[in-house]
């Protein structure tokens, strides 16, 4: 059996998992932030590197990459995601081929003890460039990040606007 799963951040770009299919998506009221901590990949539980999560935003669409993956696969994910991530079940359309199907998101809620919530963009680029863990530079999670999102024909301002402050030395 299998079912599809919504990434938004690394899950675009760094995928360490089979799928059986794979498609640019969307989906409907939610926004991409940097605002949830990274104690396990991006930076350590001392210092915390800045990872994206969705939040609620009416009338925003967030474009992804929707994975078709038999069940098992949720095991990886699940210890991929554990920092502060839950599952959540939401509506996906498929851009390629325009259909809409049920699937999985991974998302840090603002009660989670991870969550580091808003900043000034300035300070979260401050952030960034100062983070790094077992995973590798919070900035080159970014600076990929915003690279993937071009591949996909998303313009996230919150996303770019760090990529372009992060790579000014900020301010």
């Amino acid at each position: 059996m299998s079912d599809w799963v919504f990434g938004y951040g690394s899950l675009i770009y760094k995928v360490d998992f089979p799928y059986l299919e794979r498609e640019p998506a969307q989906i409907e009221g939610w926004a991409r932030r940097f605002w949830q901590g990274s104690h396990d990949h991006r930076g350590t539980p001392e210092a915390p590197g800045r990872v994206v999560t969705l939040v609620p935003e009416a009338g925003r669409a967030c474009r992804g990459m929707a994975y078709r993956v038999e069940h098992e696969v949720f095991e990886h994910l699940d210890h991929r995601e554990k920092n502060g991530y839950e599952r959540h079940r939401v509506a996906i359309r498929l851009l390629e081929r325009g259909e809409m199907v049920k699937g999985t998101l991974y998302v840090a809620g603002r009660d989670n003890p991870a969550f580091l919530g808003p900043a000034d963009e300035a300070d979260m680029a401050e952030h960034i460039l100062a983070a790094r863990g077992p995973s590798g530079d919070n900035l080159e999670y970014l600076l990929r990040l915003a690279e993937a999102l071009r591949e996909l024909g998303e313009n996230d301002d919150h996303v770019f606007e760090l990529e372009r402050r992060a790579r000014a030395g900020t301010r």
